[in-house]
C-alpha cells in the first residue's frame, strides 16, 4: 500500500461517532470506503451495508458484498458496539453476554472474515477500537470495560499471528470523546468526566478518526500489537 494506492476500506458501526468521522477520513485520502450499519444507513456518499455485527451469516454477506463492489478489504476498522451499563448486582447474564458479543465476539467475527483476502494478498491493516475503559474500569460497566479489554488480548494475538503475512492489527484506546452518546449526559456528569481528564475537555470524533487512518497509512508499517491511547492521559500509566 502506498500513498498514492486507493484501498477498499471496511468499517463496522459506520453510520455515525467514530465510525463515520474514521469513513469520512478515509474517503478524504481518496480510499473506497464501505461501511456497516445496524439501523440508520449513513450519507449516500459511502457504500453502507446493513448488518448484524452478532450473526455471523450477516458479517459473511456483507464482506461478500463490499468484495463485489470493490474487491477484498484491505483495511478494516472494527468499531460497532454496544453497551448496557449497570451496577453488577442489577446486571443480568444478558446485560453482560450481549454486550460482550456485539463488542468482542463481533470482532473476532470481521478479523476472520477480513483475513481471509488478506491473507491472499500477504497485505493488510486491522485497527479494533477499544476503549481507556478497557484499562481502567468503570463502575456499572463490567460487561462494556471486559468487552474492551478483551479486544487488547484478541489484537495482540493476532498481531503475533498475522504479521509474517505482512499484515498489522493495532487497538485504539479512546477515552471520552464528543458524540451522542456524551451529548446525552448532564452538564454535572460532563464536568466530572472532564475533571479526570489531565487535558481537561473530551475528544473530537476526528481526533480519534486521525489517529486510525495513521494506523492504516504506510507510515505505520513497522506498527503491530500497539494499544495507542487518545484519551487525553486519562488513562496514563496503564
Amino acid at each position: 500500500m502506498t500513498e498514492t494506492t486507493s484501498r477498499v476500506v471496511l468499517i463496522t458501526g459506520g453510520s455515525k461517532g467514530i465510525g463515520l468521522a474514521c469513513a469520512r477520513h478515509f474517503a478524504a485520502l481518496g480510499d473506497r470506503v464501505a461501511v456497516t450499519y445496524h439501523s440508520s444507513p449513513p450519507a449516500s456518499e459511502f457504500f453502507a451495508v446493513k448488518c448484524d455485527v452478532t450473526d455471523t451469516d450477516q458479517v459473511n454477506a456483507a464482506f461478500a458484498a463490499v468484495e463485489q463492489h470493490f474487491g477484498p478489504v484491505q483495511v478494516l476498522v472494527s468499531n460497532a458496539g454496544i453497551t448496557k451499563d449497570t451496577l453488577l448486582l442489577r446486571m443480568s447474564e444478558d446485560d453482560f453476554a450481549s454486550v460482550l458479543d456485539a463488542n468482542l465476539t463481533a470482532a473476532f467475527r470481521v478479523c476472520k472474515r477480513a483475513t481471509q483476502g488478506m491473507l491472499r494478498a500477504r497485505s493488510g491493516r486491522i485497527i479494533l477500537i477499544s476503549s481507556v475503559v478497557g484499562m481502567l474500569g468503570s463502575a456499572g460497566q463490567a460487561n462494556y470495560a471486559a468487552s474492551k479489554a478483551g479486544l487488547v488480548g484478541l489484537g495482540r494475538s493476532l498481531a503475533r499471528e498475522l504479521g509474517s503475512r505482512n499484515i498489522t492489527v493495532n487497538v485504539v484506546a479512546p477515552g471520552p470523546v464528543d458524540t451522542e452518546m456524551t451529548a446525552a449526559l448532564s452538564e454535572k456528569q460532563m464536568q466530572q468526566i472532564t475533571d479526570a481528564v489531565p487535558l481537561g475537555r473530551t475528544a473530537t470524533v476526528d481526533e480519534i478518526a486521525g489517529v486510525v487512518t495513521f494506523l492504516a497509512s504506510p507510515t505505520a508499517a513497522y506498527i503491530t500489537g500497539a494499544i495507542i491511547p487518545v484519551d487525553g492521559g486519562l488513562g496514563m500509566g496503564h
